[in-house]
């Protein structure tokens, strides 16, 4: 077999890694090196280490064997294979509601009692030794969870979320959905929101969610999977991707009890990918959530539940609040919106540094982590227990029964802490609690007196600087509840400015301020809308909800990305946005494709050797498929080449493992391949090639490729613009895009060249274009360079960072 002489490997930069997603060539000695121009970084910081990152197959692999087997089933088949898809959804949503409601009824219990012993403690005036054991109940917490993250579960850090979404965009996050990940996230979540730290479990709960799903999917646990034929149908990246999308949208109706909400968080937040299918699967997930919950807390409203009562789930019911208002309410509402969007772009910009300066410790080793988290504890403790002691006792109101004020125990709006009878000690009802019932005390209606001015502002600092210190260190954290509790502090302060004009009560005031500071840090609108209405359970907040959702999330564009977005780029995921670059309109796919090597081709009956000698000199996941010398239609010159398709590395590999080669140089009838292989098998992914050994004979045999390779893959013309090709390609969920000539030549490969995820990225395609003027790339291109440049600089930072 004549060897082909065009696919050669041209070095990059001495010590720089290979990138598994892009196209370069074989090492050859005879020819002259040439540096690359379009640089890939495809390393991203997963947990603890640098991982290689990759792409997943979401498109349908359609080769012979895929059309025979769809071909092949029969409607009882077809039937089971769409039950089973429900079933599925209906176990994520089960076990989702379940799992929540566990850890729900853990905090409450393990919280209320540390917080009733405390109340003893100042009650009998021994306040040191109450210091003393809030500090060390909170000590041992913390410690406990950060241990179960940093020794068996790295990547169960921080929300999960960005992770999620990367997921979902067609980024391989590997170790995200293990076991471990899901148990550590689990058991670290009851013991860091217990512990008091400023965190929440609402993004871990997301992250529980995705973890259940992609466990069921698969058929469970890497190590003891359950073989089941039914099981095996879904073991592929397309439908592993809907479950996980159940389950992210599982785990918000959990946190907020918000179904709709949850569908539309997983529709606008973290799917890329949407059918009117995965919509009603993700529906029923999140009815199935409900019931649960509701279910859990009918039982638990007998008391069986020990301290839960009415905790454990964010429910603040205003139902019964009159709301009014008038044109001059706006301005308020526009004021807090404006806040919301200026506040929430700094808390961004904010907690990215103290990312990047966690980062430096963290990289120093796990004791370092540890200690970190135990510093975090010891700071959050000092700060509940102590500040309320410097704050003004307030009298009861005589209009309350004597039962609500004051009260020592776990919850109430009137603590009286340190304060003789008779008197409440304020900021002692918003820190001497748990997360949930400090955002039900100050979001309480018709309450106008209840809270001082200056305890609401010393309350808004202190959580803002818990929240900036307590993100990223190394225990299972979210974001959604110390945005809400700084949100709602602000709103009311405003409330109380506002109280002489207006006619809306200093609780919405509240609701309003933590739905723009979410706004304006998440930038999420519909899905925050219906949540918040879920919530509130008052439909005549719309309105209002609506303008400061759409406020906070203009003004906070204004400034800089979504908390989200800024994670990913700082883990170095390669997330493709929604929307291109306007200069990406000025470039093609073909100067993108003259900007990198030669593709690597493979012929339609290749020899062993050429396949052994191109995964062991690659890291490329993808092969065009060109069989040379074809009989042509009529009308074309003879000697064309045919695009067959493309084939995947894995399919290779598992050639060579199952040895399924021939004699001689030919084209197999479908029952031999069908004798060897079935669709189900090319979907086992993990093995590679250094697992495979091929004698010296067995390289000069021959394998088709025919049978095995992708007969449709998405092509674009060589005259495509970039920013339409990233559209198609984050639209369709593509791992490969092929690049073909507007006119086909003699003697001309059929194939220009192959995009990736990673040549796509705007900071890659700046580096290999510097001659894009500054005024065409815009601001957001400057920002993206000089992010890429810091991250070179080594100044990457992670979750756990």
């Amino acid at each position: 077999m004549e060897e082909p002489t065009t696919n050669h490997y041209r070095e990059g930069q001495e010590g720089e890694e290979r990138d598994p997603e892009s196209n370069n060539t074989l090492q050859s000695p005879l020819l002259l090196k040439r540096n690359r121009t379009l640089s890939t970084n495809h390393l991203a910081i997963i947990g603890t280490k640098v991982s290689h990152i990759e792409s997943l197959d979401y498109e349908i692999n359609e080769n012979d064997l895929f059309k025979h087997d769809w071909r092949s089933r029969s409607r009882e088949q077809v039937l089971q294979y769409v039950f089973m898809k429900w079933i599925l959804a209906l176990i994520v949503g089960l076990l989702t509601g379940v799992i929540a409601s566990l850890i729900n009824l853990a905090i409450e219990n393990i919280a209320g009692f540390k917080l009733l012993a405390v109340a003893k403690f100042i009650k009998e005036e021994r306040n040191f030794e109450g210091f003393l054991y809030f500090t060390g109940a909170n000590l041992a917490l913390t410690a406990f969870a950060s241990i179960l993250v940093v020794c068996f579960a790295p990547t169960a850090a921080g929300p999960g979320i960005p992770e999620i979404k990367a997921y979902l965009n067609g980024v391989d996050t590997p170790n995200m959905y293990g076991a471990s990940t899901l148990i550590v996230k689990i058991f670290g979540s009851i013991g860091a929101v217990s512990a008091g730290l400023d965190l929440g479990k609402e993004g871990p709960l997301v992250h529980i969610g995705a973890c259940l799903a992609s466990l069921l999917g698969q058929g469970g646990p890497d190590n003891y999977r359950v073989k089941w034929r039914w099981m095996r149908y879904f073991n592929n990246d397309r439908d592993r991707r809907d479950l996980i999308t159940c389950g992210a949208a599982s785990g918000v109706c959990a946190a907020f009890r918000s179904p709709i909400g949850g569908v539309l968080f997983a529709l606008e937040e973290v799917a890329t990918w949407w059918r009117s299918a995965l919509l009603w699967r993700t529906f029923f997930s999140t009815a199935v959530v409900v019931v649960v919950l509701r279910a859990f807390m009918e039982y638990c409203g007998s008391g069986d539940c020990g301290l839960f009562g009415q905790g454990g789930l964010i429910m603040f019911d205003v139902s019964s609040v009159t709301v009014t208002y008038h044109a001059m309410d706006l301005l308020p509402v526009v004021i807090i919106g404006v806040i919301g969007g200026v506040l929430g772009s700094l808390y961004n910009y904010l907690l990215h540094k103290v990312l990047r300066v966690y980062n430096l410790i963290n990289e120093k080793g796990r004791g370092h982590k540890l200690l970190l988290s135990l510093a975090v504890s010891i700071f959050t403790s000092v700060c509940l227990y102590c500040l309320p002691f410097f704050a003004h006792c307030s009298p009861c109101d005589p209009s309350l029964p004597d039962s609500a004020c004051p009260t020592n125990g776990r919850t109430g709006n009137f603590k009286q802490f340190n304060c003789p009878a008779g008197y409440y000690n304020d900021l002692a009802s918003l820190l001497h609690t748990t997360n949930d019932d400090a955002v039900r005390n100050i979001f309480s209606t018709s309450t106008p007196t209840e809270f001082h001015p200056v305890s609401l502002l010393v309350f808004f600092g202190v959580y803002c600087i818990l929240g900036l210190i307590t993100f990223g260190i190394a225990v299972p954290s979210g974001l959604f509840l110390p945005i809400i509790l700084m949100g709602s502090a602000y709103g009311r302060l405003l409330g109380m400015a506002m109280g002489p004009y207006t006619r809306i009560d200093q609780g919405l005031f509240s609701v309003l301020g933590a739905a723009s500071l979410m706004a304006g840090s998440m930038r999420m609108t519909v899905s925050l809308c219906v949540i918040f209405l879920e919530l509130t359970n008052n439909l005549l907040l719309l309105p209002i909800t609506m303008l400061v959702l759409l406020i906070s999330k203009t003004v906070g564009d204004a400034f800089n990305p979504s908390i989200y977005e800024i994670i990913l780029h700082l883990k170095g995921l390669p997330f493709l946005d929604a929307n291109p670059e306007p200069w990406m309109r000025t470039l093609t796919v073909a100067e993108l494709a003259d900007a990198k090597s030669p593709v690597i081709t493979l012929c339609g009956v290749e020899k062993v050797s050429r396949i052994v000698e191109v995964l062991q000199n690659t890291t490329h996941n993808g092969f065009p498929v060109v069989d040379q010398g074809t009989v042509p239609p009529i009308g074309l010159p003879d000697g064309a080449s045919e695009l067959h398709g493309i084939i995947l590395r894995a399919h290779l590999v598992a050639v060579l493992r199952k040895k399924w080669f021939l004699k001689e140089k030919r084209r197999t009838e479908d029952w031999e391949v069908r004798k060897v292989f079935t669709s189900i098998d090319l979907a086992e992914r993990g093995f590679k090639i250094d697992e495979v050994l091929v004698t010296k004979d067995e390289m000069e045999m021959y394998v088709d490729l025919h049978p095995l390779t992708n007969t449709t893959p998405f092509t674009v013309l060589e005259s495509l613009s970039v920013a339409k090709a990233m559209v198609l390609f984050r639209s369709v969920g593509l791992r490969h895009m092929l690049i073909v000539p507007k006119y086909q030549l003699t003697g001309v490969s059929p194939v220009v060249g192959i995009l990736t995820r990673q040549d796509l990225l705007a900071h890659n395609i700046l580096n290999a274009f510097p001659d894009i003027k500054s005024k065409e790339r815009g601001k957001k291109g400057k920002q993206i360079t000089l992010e890429v440049s810091q991250q070179q600089n080594g100044n990457i930072s992670s979750h756990e960072a």
